[in-house]
This record gives C-alpha cells, structure tokens and sequence, in this order.
C-alpha cells in the first residue's frame, strides 16, 4: 500500500461501496440509494445512513448492561459497605452505604453515539438540513451521558451476539470521529477532508480490494503475511519486515498483490513513460525471497487506481511472473467489480500456462 492519487473523481457512492468491503458490512450497500444526485461528501453520505439506523435502533431499544453503583440508601441492596457506613456514620439516618448493579443504557456503546451526534450538531461544514435532523435524533439520547472521545475509546467497546446491532454504526461513528478531527480543547473545526487524505485513502484502497477478494474469490485463502529473507547474518533483525498488502493462495497456486494509491502509475524518464522503480523493486523482492520457500506457482501483481491511461501489463523478470494493472474507480459499480475478479482471472490464465510448459 502506498499513496498519492487524487481521489475527487471517486463518486461517492463507490467510496461507500469501498467502505463496506473494507468495514466487512456487504449487507448495507444497500444504503448507497439513500445518497443524493448532489451528494456533498461521503461524509455527508455517511451521517445520512447513520440517522437511519439510529431511527431504527431507537425503535428496537437501547442496548442495556449491568453497570456497578455505590451509593448511600435506605433501601438495602447487593452489597453492605459496613465500613463505610460506620465511617460516615450512615445509620444514623437510617441508611447505609451499598454497592449493587443495574441494567442501564447509559454504557459506553451508547456513549460514543451521542457524542458523535453532538460533535455533528457543532459542526459548521454540515449542511443545515441534515443538521436539524441529527438535533431530532440526538434529542432521544437525553438520559445517556456525553463522552469527550479519543481514538483509542473506540478499542473498548464490546461487541458480541446481542449488540451486533451496533457494529455498523459505531463503525461509521469512527469514521466521522476521524474526519472530524476532533479537538474538545479546540473551537477551530478541523473538518478533514477523506477523500483528499492521500494515506486514509490508500489504506481504505488495500482494505477493499482485500476484503473484495475474500468476498467474491472464495476459491482462494486471502490474506496478508509476513515473507521471510533469504539472507544469512550476524544479526537478521535488521532487514526490514516484508509484508504483502494481499495474498491470495490455492491449493495450487499464490497471487502476491501490491497496491499503489498514486496520483500516478506511470513516471516520466527523458520524455517516455516508465512504471515506477521502487513499485518493481519491492514487488521483485516479495516474489524471489517467496518462491524459495513456496511449491506452488506464484505470481506478482501490482495495483492501482486509474488516473491516466488503463494497464494490463505482463512481464517475466528472471523467472518471475509480474503484471501490472489499474481499475478505474469512477466507472459503475459493477464494472469495477468485473475488472477485479477479471484481474485474479487473467493471473490463473498466466499461472495455467506455466504449470502446462
């Protein structure tokens, strides 16, 4: 993975297709039909498929959680705090000191919700419209507390069988949390703007083209993994970890892909166009330091974006199969998803031809 392109041309609609994949959430590409013809931003996208689940979690209920107390009651319940009450001398008005749970909506899950809904009532780039209807929904969080977020609260969260619910949700509140940029201590908004944020944008680019073949090429195990040097040394720590973007592998054969979110897939040398070195060099280095320690009939591939002229390049370099390719991100949907899987396609093609010598 690596970044650099401009990524205006992007209709919003296939960002949020891109978000999906990568999110792990293919049953909401449905929402994309909720985006408008002038859609802002995929921010704007984003807020507007929040409010709908928001209005349907309200209506299924809020998700609830033991919580501990402690407090000073006339009522005994869970746990007497003797100590504390005699400290305090609490029976002298005939209560005492307990410490008990109780089911509350007011939990961390819930938290983060009204927050982020708070942060999107402050902000002076959302439109005036939707902003009336975030106030209509955050109007119903009234009895959960308001958290002062950072990026690692959203680590905390619990999520299992009963509030899988939430998932898509806090997902897309993380999201909005990070184009935010949000600064409690700061009444200057940094409203950052993903889609002109070259290394979140080659980062979602990785994510989605890996969880789009995890999706639509069940055939193959996809992964990423670490390669190994084939290198000899006083002290091998040294050499630099070599980790795949994406792995593809069968019971026969590997596809090794790299992808490269740039402005540009090609450079210019004395007036011709030439691929990037660097992109070679490493892709080369994934593939000779694999094969000693692989059987099977591997391939290397790199991947970008399309931002000038379309490639479907094949090279053989000393021995190693290498192609390099670009999808265009801004033609249908489906054509992009005819384009990846005829990508792995053409790469089986080649891997056949060998194995067939």
């Amino acid at each position: 993975m690596d970044s650099l392109t401009d990524s205006n041309k992007i209709p919003i609609k296939n960002l949020y297709y891109m978000l999906c994949y990568a999110w792990g959430h293919l049953a909401e590409k449905e929402f994309a039909k909720i985006a408008r013809e002038d859609e802002k931003d995929i921010k704007h996208l984003l807020t507007r498929i929040l409010l709908v689940k928001l209005r349907s979690l309200i209506k299924r209920g809020y998700f609830k959680e033991y919580i501990g107390f402690r407090e000073e009651t006339s009522t005994l319940r869970g746990k007497i705090l003797f100590q504390e009450s005699i400290n305090t001398f609490s029976f002298k008005r005939a209560k005492m000191h307990c410490e008990f749970e109780e089911m509350s909506h007011d939990i961390l899950h819930n938290q983060i919700i009204k927050s982020i809904l708070y942060y999107l009532i402050q902000s002076v780039k959302l439109e005036k419209e939707l902003k009336d209807e975030v106030i209509q929904v955050y109007e119903h969080f009234g009895g959960i507390s308001r958290l002062q977020l950072h990026p690692s609260i959203f680590n905390k969260v619990k999520l299992h069988r009963s509030n899988q619910h939430y998932r898509f949700v806090l997902d897309i509140c993380r999201f909005l949390y990070e184009s935010l940029l949000i600064n409690e201590g700061n009444t200057d908004e940094k409203f950052a703007d993903f889609e002109r944020e070259p290394k979140a944008m080659a980062r979602l680019f990785e994510d989605f083209v890996r969880n789009f073949y995890k999706k639509e090429t069940p055939e193959y195990r996809v992964f990423r993994e670490n390669i190994y040097w084939e290198a000899e040394g006083e002290d091998l720590s040294y050499l630099p970890l070599m980790q795949t973007d994406i792995s593809l592998e069968s019971q026969t054969r590997k596809i090794i892909m790299d992808t490269k979110y740039y402005q540009h897939s090609l450079t210019q040398y004395k007036g011709s166009q030439k691929l990037i070195s660097g992109n070679l060099y490493q892709l080369f280095a994934y593939l000779s330091n694999h094969k000693k320690a692989s059987e099977k009939e591997t391939i290397g591939i790199l991947l970008y974006p399309k931002t000038g002229q379309e490639l479907n390049l094949s090279y053989v370099v000393k021995g190693y199969q290498m192609q390099v390719y670009t999808v265009d991100l801004n033609q249908d949907w489906r054509s992009i998803h005819e384009r990846l899987v005829e990508i792995v396609m053409n790469c089986q093609e080649s891997l056949s031809n060998i194995a067939s010598k």
